[in-house]
């Protein structure tokens, strides 16, 4: 696997080994023992979660305070997203900087999101099968969010604010200063 460095510490983009020929093709999804020897972590993911998201569907930005806080490994299984992870670690250098990734069926890419770190994506493609893997079981009493609109972000969610489709939970997240957020100095792990 490659592990591809972003413009904020901690998230990842990780590009596995594929193998194709003219009948497809084979890679190895996640490998935990791969996974800590190139990155330098050590965390248990203890869930799978899988969404489909039709077209324009945006989902987040979400998190879990702490102690329930999730590292997250997310990828595409069909379709496209641009993949948004939000740094809402107060006091951190990155603090309200957020890292664009496109993941895709056809460029197999993964993201790893740390705890400490805002999470959402927007469908591009016609649809989308989005699979997560999460270091921490959710708890519905945990969860926190952000607006996905929060102007002192200006994410770019590359498509036209009328083919954006929201579920009445998303639309009703707070500004980003005024949500539950982490303290950067204090651990997570």
């Amino acid at each position: 696997m490659k592990i591809i460095n972003t413009s904020i510490d901690g998230v990842l983009i990780i590009e596995p080994k594929v193998f194709s020929d003219e009948r497809g093709y084979f890679y190895e999804s996640f490998n935990a023992k791969q996974f800590q020897e190139a990155t330098g972590i050590t965390t248990t993911f203890v869930q799978d979660n899988q969404s489909l998201s039709r077209y324009g569907v945006l989902r987040g930005l979400h998190y879990q305070l702490a102690p329930f806080a999730q590292s997250k490994l997310v990828r595409v299984v069909k379709g496209s997203v641009i993949d948004i992870a939000v740094d809402i670690r107060v006091g951190s250098p990155t603090f309200g900087k957020y890292v664009a990734v496109e993941l895709s069926e056809d460029n197999h890419r993964q993201l790893f999101i740390p705890r400490g770190f805002a999470h959402g994506f927007i469908t591009t493609s016609q649809s989308a099968i989005f699979q997560y893997k999460c270091d921490n079981y959710y708890n519905p009493e945990a969860e926190g969010a952000i607006a996905w609109n929060d102007p002192t972000l200006n994410i770019d969610w590359v498509l036209p604010y009328q083919d954006i489709s929201l579920s009445a939970k998303d639309m009703e997240h707070p500004q980003l200063n005024e949500a539950k957020l982490f303290d950067y100095n204090t651990p997570l792990y």
